[in-house]
């Protein structure tokens, strides 16, 4: 059974799933059967549903959802300004994919290394971090602390516990390092458009060449300009992806466990009103 209920964690708490959920596709009977071996699901609703889910992960499997979540409820619903700061969600860097980002002027990587993951690629993937951004944290339980700590001794990595009581406590500040930014992973980063801006902004041209040597030769200006320049021009462009809704977490109803969820959802964060219609159902099973 322990083996199905991560699996059910795994997959119930992504977007596409609650998604799926939410738009009244038919989900099938293993999922209720899986269930309720573990919560109770008779007459209850989709919010008490998830609320017991989440309690029960809480307790006996956090997985990277739960990790996310806190980290976007702690950090940024709490600590930030909701409206001036954005998050991103595996972005992919260089051969590496960021767990999670937040952006405010400055770009921070939060890498996760739940009880359940190992440390053979955190090296690789912190060189390919900063080769675009400046800060970087890892977020561990109190299980990987001491070998994290141990890991990232004299280096600028900074590292969060996630504690048993769900808070996030900063054992180590990370420091500014910006020794390997490097001109081609943040190109490869951006999108068309966005490279052009930046382009048309500091050179008012776009090279007029064919499609084989376009790219080749927007690299080539891009690398003409500051780096320390071109990675605030990026940061920009990562957060304009990002479009919030002024009232995204104000006077909302949606469970705090769903917060990542609604965050991420293009399809619900801008239909609350049906998402709490589905979160107040009666479950159907």
């Amino acid at each position: 059974m322990e083996k199905n209920c991560k699996y059910l964690m795994n997959k119930i708490f992504t977007v596409p799933y609650i998604d799926k959920m939410v738009s009244g596709k038919s989900v099938s009977k293993t999922f209720y059967e899986y269930s309720k071996n573990f919560i109770p699901i008779e007459n209850s609703t989709y919010r008490n549903f998830f609320n017991n889910m989440y309690c029960y992960m809480n307790k006996h499997y956090r997985n990277e959802y739960f990790f996310k979540n806190t980290i976007l409820n702690k950090l940024l619903v709490e600590k930030h300004d909701i409206l001036n700061t954005v998050a991103l969600s595996e972005l992919p860097v260089g051969t590496s994919i960021a767990d999670f980002v937040l952006i405010n002027g400055k770009g921070i990587v939060y890498e996760i290394k739940t009880d359940f993951d190992n440390l053979n690629r955190l090296s690789s993937q912190i060189n390919d971090y900063y080769k675009v951004f400046s800060y970087v944290y890892v977020v561990v339980s109190k299980k990987q602390l001491l070998k994290v700590k141990e890991y990232l001794n004299d280096t600028p990595v900074g590292i969060y516990e996630l504690t048993k009581t769900g808070n996030l406590l900063c054992r180590k500040k990370a420091k500014y390092y910006r020794k390997e930014l490097s001109y081609e992973t943040m190109f490869t980063l951006m999108r068309k458009y966005e490279f052009e801006q930046t382009l048309l902004k500091h050179f008012g041209k776009l090279p007029k060449v064919n499609h084989f040597m376009y790219y080749r030769e927007c690299l080539k200006l891009i690398k003409k300009i500051n780096i320390i320049t071109l990675q605030k021009e990026l940061m920009n462009h990562l957060k304009k992806r990002t479009i919030l809704d002024n009232d995204i977490f104000l006077d909302s109803n949606i469970p705090n466990e769903l917060n990542f969820y609604i965050y991420f959802s293009k399809k619900y964060r801008a239909n609350q009103k049906e998402l709490n219609e589905f979160l107040d159902r009666k479950m159907e099973v």
